[in-house]
């Protein structure tokens, strides 16, 4: 089984999906896509990683996730993605597509939107059950910056397309999940 957990900055999210893994009495192998590129995301790295048990697993997955996931998933493990809005921040930076965006054009970048399709069509596939966090962002104002635009909706087609392949998903707000498929 597939499930996405969507919800705002701090909506418990992330602890929800850590619940349900542990309820799952399968092995849980935790995929983190965030990059501790300064002190404060060292900290949230840190902050996340004390509170999981010690006997799951941790891969390091800031890019080439469909891959990661596949590399992963049997009957026997609970794959727990923590979250898809960083993977999808660092999809921008790390090819093209975040320069594009800057400079007005279309996003060509072929690793931007390869890694996209490769994880939506991965999903179905995989063995065992996985639980995918992502942020909602679609709430607020358009941004004004074209790269921030980008992003939100990116971020937005994203949770549709993953939403469209998991048998469950659920949004989180307030530490209070509401099921939505």
């Amino acid at each position: 089984m597939r499930e996405l957990i969507l919800g705002g900055a701090r909506s418990g999210k992330s602890r929800l999906a850590e619940q349900r893994a542990l309820e799952s009495g399968l092995r849980v192998v935790y995929v983190a896509t965030a990059r501790a590129g300064d002190g404060e995301m060292a900290r949230r790295i840190e902050h996340h990683r004390a509170r999981r048990p010690a006997d799951w697993g941790l891969v390091e997955a800031p890019l080439d996730l469909a891959a990661t996931l596949r590399r992963h998933a049997t009957p026997d493990v609970c794959l727990l993605v923590d979250c898809l809005t960083l993977w999808l921040s660092n999809l921008l930076f790390a090819g093209a597509a975040a320069r594009q965006a800057e400079a007005g054009e279309a996003v060509t970048c072929p690793l931007f939107h390869g890694e996209l399709q490769a994880l939506v069509d991965t999903l179905p596939e995989l063995p065992g059950r996985v639980i995918v966090v992502s942020n909602e962002v679609g709430w607020g104002i358009v941004p004004m910056a074209a790269l921030s635009r980008l992003f939100a909706d990116e971020q937005g087609r994203l949770n549709q397309r993953v939403a469209a392949v998991c048998e469950r998903v659920t949004l989180v707000a307030a530490g209070l999940p509401l099921a939505l498929k």
